[in-house]
């Protein structure tokens, strides 16, 4: 017997899911509660159940403008779908996301845009079944069961060089001092600018301050400091031995060589707490880009990182933007946005 169904936030058929899959922070009901806050969507998780086994994914359903109809997006960051059967069983990874679409559009849902998790793997094959999976390039990760020293020997030179240099010129990583939030802020909005982010990215103090109550001990602040001032920082999760890079920034002017430094101490941090990987992330979406180059030169973990595009309801789609091609699907999704 099959069975899908959507989930509110405090279903507790999603926490219950949760606990016997292996998932990350971005899955969790109050991290996709916040995110559709952002947008001004609807938090949502499908499950799917069969013969005992079950597949979860976190989704924000987003009405699309003048329409009626709505369409749905994987909260910020790297949830994808995630279940307690294994990638290789491609007949209930195809059953469970062809009925996924199938519920989608009953609620009006006319398409999905997912980004997966590059450390959780799903199989390309049967996401495929219902819509279409890009490869966008490479993430950067650190394997933190390796020993200090391998940690080290795995950063260029270069990063080595400037991480010594932050250190004698009297930069410290402060971790969880929650009383420099606000200098950190400052740094991060002057980061926005300097790379053109769009308003969406401006977060204010109020959207720190609802992150830490949703996800508690999970998120973490390591902050850049020298002579008293705050350089920059990292705000990071650490959830169930992952670590994952939420937000880095740098303040404007000099800051002798802080944004290595960050880097190098929050890994360090990691280790010494029993996670098992740091998850630094790629370059702008997914590209073999500066960013990304930049990440790479800290850490010898790589892995696929890819989106999942699905029309739920071709006939809507086609109204709105034209008969859905394979171009269509690989390129902007979804084009009407």
């Amino acid at each position: 017997m099959a069975e899908g169904a959507l989930l509110e936030p405090g279903d507790p058929a999603w926490e219950d899911a949760l606990r016997r899959v292996h998932h990350d922070v971005y899955h969790l009901p109050g991290y996709v509660t916040l995110d559709a806050r952002l947008s001004g969507g609807t938090p949502v998780a499908f499950r799917y159940d069969e013969m005992g086994q079950v597949l979860l994914l976190p989704l924000v359903l987003r009405p699309v403008p003048g329409t009626g109809l709505r369409d749905a997006v994987s909260p910020y960051g790297y949830p994808g779908p995630v279940s307690d059967v294994p990638p290789s069983d491609i007949g209930f990874w195809t059953r469970a996301v062809r009925h996924m679409a199938a519920l989608l559009r009953t609620h009006d849902v006319i398409t999905v845009f997912a980004r997966l998790h590059p450390l959780l793997p799903a199989p390309a094959g049967a996401l495929a079944a219902a819509g279409a999976v890009v490869h966008h390039g490479e993430t950067v990760s650190a394997d933190l069961s390796l020993p200090p020293d391998q940690l080290w020997q795995d950063t260029h030179r270069t990063h080595r060089n400037q991480i010594n240099k932050a250190k004698r010129a009297g930069v410290r990583i402060v971790f969880d001092d929650w009383d420099l939030l606000e200098a950190w802020v400052a740094t991060y909005h002057s980061t926005m600018r300097r790379v053109g982010a769009t308003d969406f990215y401006f977060f204010g103090m109020d959207h720190f301050h609802r992150l830490r109550a949703a996800l508690g001990e999970n998120v973490h602040l390591a902050a850049a400091v020298r002579d008293g001032e705050v350089l920059g920082g990292n705000l990071f999760f650490a959830y169930r031995r992952i670590m994952q890079t939420h937000l880095q920034s740098t303040r404007n002017g000099q800051i002798w060589w802080a944004d290595k430094l960050l880097y190098h101490e929050v890994r360090l941090w990691g280790r010494e707490r029993g996670n098992l990987v740091h998850h630094i992330g790629g370059g702008v979406g997914g590209s073999d880009d500066s960013l990304f180059r930049y990440k790479a030169a800290f850490a010898a973990g790589r892995q696929d990182f890819h989106t999942w595009r699905v029309v739920t309801d071709p006939l809507a789609v086609e109204k709105l933007c034209g008969t859905p091609t394979a171009e269509m699907m690989s390129g902007r999704f979804p084009p009407y946005r």
